[in-house]
């Protein structure tokens, strides 16, 4: 089975979220950077890597003593790919593959991150799995380790979606059988509408 290891990203400055840190809106009573890192921790990924940046010392402290890695990216303010450098580099154990996960997606569940994993050992082709919906491509992406040196000794501006859009032959999509992947938290009226989602979930639960 494929070892697969995750960076986590968390050093953004939730700038349109109207001076609130998106990491730290509660989710059923919990913040929400907790609820990623228990979500990863739950699945089957190896190593996991958080990367903090802005508000560092409060994020840390909402992952208390998880089992995973947490390191400051001093540069984060010049945008999310020095994070993604920051946390490549931070990745220790031997893995066959990389998820670069964001931080602000609330509904993703460990079951979507094993599929992703399933897909990224099963794939036909390519070194790099996208997930997709409805014709949308989503996040987490998985990397094939041998990337990582790539994407390390290239050019700062190389990002994630540079690197695919300039190699399309290298990718593999996977449908998901839901918007997980899609959903990302970063407006007052996508906090709004997640509540509201998960308001109904909870009431079709009870109904059924």
């Amino acid at each position: 089975m494929a070892n697969v290891s995750a960076i986590l990203l968390a050093a953004g400055q939730s700038r349109r979220m109207g001076g609130l840190n998106k990491l730290g809106l509660t989710i059923d009573a919990v913040p929400m950077i907790t609820r990623m890192a228990r979500t990863l921790l739950a699945s089957r990924l190896s190593e996991i890597v958080v990367v903090l940046g802005h508000e560092a010392e409060r994020i840390r402290a909402f992952l208390g003593d998880l089992p995973l890695t947490t390191i400051v990216n001093t540069h984060y303010r010049d945008g999310q790919m020095t994070s993604v450098y920051a946390g490549l580099a931070q990745l220790t154990r031997p893995c066959d593959g990389v998820m670069v996960c964001l931080g602000d997606l609330p509904l993703l569940q460990p079951a979507d991150i094993d599929s992703l994993i399933e897909a990224f050992e099963s794939r036909r082709y390519g070194s790099v799995l996208v997930p997709t919906f409805a014709g949308q491509r989503g996040n987490p992406i998985v990397l094939a380790d041998a990337h990582r040196e790539a994407i390390l000794a290239g050019n700062r501006n190389l990002g994630c979606k540079r690197f695919i859009e300039k190699n399309p032959e290298l990718v593999e999509t996977l449908e998901m059988d839901n918007d997980h992947t899609l959903f990302d938290l970063d407006t007052p009226a996508k906090y709004r509408e997640l509540l509201r989602r998960l308001r109904e979930t909870r009431t079709d639960a009870v109904d059924a």
